[in-house]
């Protein structure tokens, strides 16, 4: 029973939780970062001049010896443009954030020097 009890006190904690919270929300933000570059940029991107530089048809590109250096290649450049995509955003958000931040801070009152000097006067009196 000890260690039934100790495995609830784990699950409950929190850790446990916000970690599994974490892998769901980062597999969905992942969906949404490939459907953005897949789907939005890519296309931006690949306008029709450039037709014959189609991530896609590196794929099919290897040498005598059958190593796929072209699905490398994809892969490179799509990573490339993922990670650019994710930077913009975290940018974006960060930016949100220190607007937020910029708020106007509450008055600052007396430093514990004034309040001690208040206190020595109204002593004196």
């Amino acid at each position: 029973m000890g260690m039934i009890s100790e495995f609830k006190d784990f699950i409950a904690k929190g850790n446990a939780m916000d970690l599994a919270v974490g892998v769901i929300i980062g597999a969905s933000f992942g969906a949404i970062v490939n459907s953005l570059v897949s789907d939005v940029i890519t296309p931006a991107l690949l306008n029709p001049a450039l037709k014959a530089a189609q991530v896609e048809d590196l794929a099919g590109l290897k040498t005598d010896g059958g190593i796929l250096y072209g699905k490398f290649l994809a892969a490179v450049i799509s990573f490339l443009v993922i990670a650019f995509v994710i930077f913009l955003l975290v940018k974006g958000i960060n930016s949100m954030k220190k607007k937020e931040e910029a708020a106007p801070a509450a008055p600052a009152g007396p430093s514990q020097e004034e309040l001690l000097t208040q206190i020595r006067d109204l002593l004196k009196k």
